[in-house]
């Protein structure tokens, strides 16, 4: 008898996961499935026009990393200013298909992959039979509306309206996309007529993207980040993602915390252990060609603890900085084999640059923003570079045998998010879905808000808002079950083999748990 498990922020992804990890596939075949299903079904969260990162363990084996991010225009002008929209904001490659190839790969050598058809099968069904407009979804229209995205209204505003909620909306040549990709292979995303065809409708549209950028573009295999905490060793994305302020975040509290603290002690703390980290991903992220010599130090105990001594109990740090931004999808898949899979998938803004592709049914990312307008910055633009990413999936080990996937969108809010999923269930004890669903903070920007400051729902700002006030955080309540909190999940598999699968219920989503016989 063994468990399978399969979380994302949108029902019909998860459907698309459990019904390939029913059939016996891979948790990677299955998120492939997923992926592809919710590219259809949150298209203002996805696209194949957009990136990837993934975490993967088999059981009992290290876990192994994918870099599916995009590469800036080998046209692009490094004094240059991109648009935040439009054909302009379109200047980086999207990787994400490239990853599941990866994925597919480096699985297929321990076990047979499905063919992409089936993969597919739910993708398709959406783009022809149409999708349900959400909420979610119609207020990201209602956003790119305002901002002058006028590209979405073909492929998303029928009869040329905005769409109301629990309208259909249909995307047909999406679907023959993903015919043609099961039917090619997904190489010919970047090396086939597929890619010559993305590639002239770029240009056409006034991106600076060809397809010579797609031919030379790889996703990479590699070694996670990782860092030793009391509970467990915990792994996510190196450079070019934030994975490392997710981390930091995490032993920074671990090298504080005390069991007697108070929620208004734990939550304080974390808020400054984030800043902390932040301060450190800011100087330090880049392209990984791009890093400084500290990189291989900045996980290292001595140093955890020289950013530990800079928080105090008493009183918060102040907290100015530009904010990062970001629309996101992380989902988590446990396999009949004991493969545990973390994976998130993004175009940046909502609708990302909110230029359409309306031949192939695509939207391109925006996500060449990340770049800093500092030329003396790590981060700054150059042609065939990366730039810094709020994407980071998470996973950790137990020393009893226990494993986990954790993740969230939501731009700077993923460490957070992660760092209070992570010690609500694993230093206080909360089953996971009341880890996920207990009231939220963030601290800078997320999909849909322009502000920087310390949002806090309701309900835990009844609790505990004014006294963490009178310690100098500036906070903003927000209504409860909030949104821009973040979609989160996560999978926890205890040495027994006891499985716990949830979803937040501030998304779409849906969390499912089965015994194979």
């Amino acid at each position: 008898m063994t468990e399978i498990a399969f979380t994302a922020p949108h029902f019909k992804a998860t459907e698309a996961g459990m019904e390939i990890l029913r059939r016996g596939g891979s948790a990677v075949d299955a998120m492939v499935a997923a992926a592809a299903a919710v590219a259809v079904h949150y298209p203002h969260m996805n696209s194949l026009g957009g990136d990837g990162f993934w975490l993967i363990q088999r059981k009992g084996e290290a876990p192994v990393a994918i870099d599916a991010a995009g590469c800036a225009a080998a046209a692009v002008d490094p004094q240059w200013t991109p648009p935040y929209r439009g054909a302009g904001a379109a200047f980086t490659s999207a990787g994400t298909v490239a990853g599941w190839e990866v994925a597919r790969t480096y699985i297929g050598q321990f076990t047979q992959l499905e063919p992409l058809e089936t993969l597919f099968a739910e993708a398709r069904r959406g783009c022809e039979n149409g999708i349900e407009v959400t909420d979610s979804l119609a207020t990201a229209l209602r956003i790119c509306e305002g901002e002058g995205c006028g590209d979405i209204r073909q492929l998303y505003y029928p009869d040329g309206k905005l769409p109301s909620v629990g309208a259909r909306l249909c995307n047909p040549r999406l679907g023959q996309l993903f015919e043609r990709l099961a039917a090619e292979g997904l190489d010919g995303f970047y090396r086939g007529t597929l890619a010559e065809d993305i590639g002239a409708a770029l240009e056409c549209a006034g991106s600076l993207l060809r397809a010579t950028d797609f031919y030379d573009y790889r996703a990479r295999l590699q070694s996670p980040l990782s860092v030793q905490i009391s509970r467990a060793q915990l792994f996510n994305l190196g450079a070019p993602t934030q994975g490392i302020a997710s981390l930091l975040t995490l032993a920074i509290y671990d090298q504080l915390y005390k069991a007697s603290w108070s929620e208004l002690q734990r939550v304080h703390h974390l808020i400054e252990a984030t800043k902390q980290a932040f301060r450190v991903r800011d100087r330090e992220v880049a392209d990984p060609a791009c890093l400084s010599e500290q990189w291989d130090q900045l996980l290292q105990p001595g140093y955890i603890r020289g950013l530990a001594a800079e928080i105090r109990g008493d009183r918060a740090q102040p907290w100015g900085k530009v904010a990062e931004p970001g629309d996101t999808v992380w989902m988590g898949a446990l396999d009949g084999d004991g493969t545990l899979v973390s994976f998130i998938q993004s175009i940046y803004w909502e609708f990302g640059s909110g230029l359409v592709l309306p031949e192939l049914g695509l939207v391109w990312n925006n996500r060449g923003l990340g770049f800093s307008r500092d030329p003396s910055s790590r981060n700054c633009l150059a042609p065939g570079k990366k730039p810094f990413h709020t994407l980071n999936p998470a996973m950790a080990n137990f020393a009893d045998g226990g494993r986990a996937v954790y993740g969230t969108m939501g731009g700077e809010g993923q460490p957070q998010t992660q760092a209070a999923v992570f010690t609500r269930r694993f230093y206080q004890g909360l089953p996971l879905a009341d880890a996920i669903a207990e009231s939220r903070w963030l601290l800078g920007r997320t999909w849909g808000e322009a502000s920087v400051d310390l949002k806090m729902e309701q309900a835990l700002y009844q609790r505990i808002g004014p006294q963490l006030a009178a310690l100098g955080h500036e906070i903003r309540p927000v209504s409860n079950c909030n949104e821009m909190m973040g979609h989160a999940g996560g999978i926890y598999i205890d040495a027994s083999g006891r499985v716990e699968c949830a979803t937040d219920p501030r998304s779409d989503g849906l969390a499912l748990c089965e015994t194979l016989g």
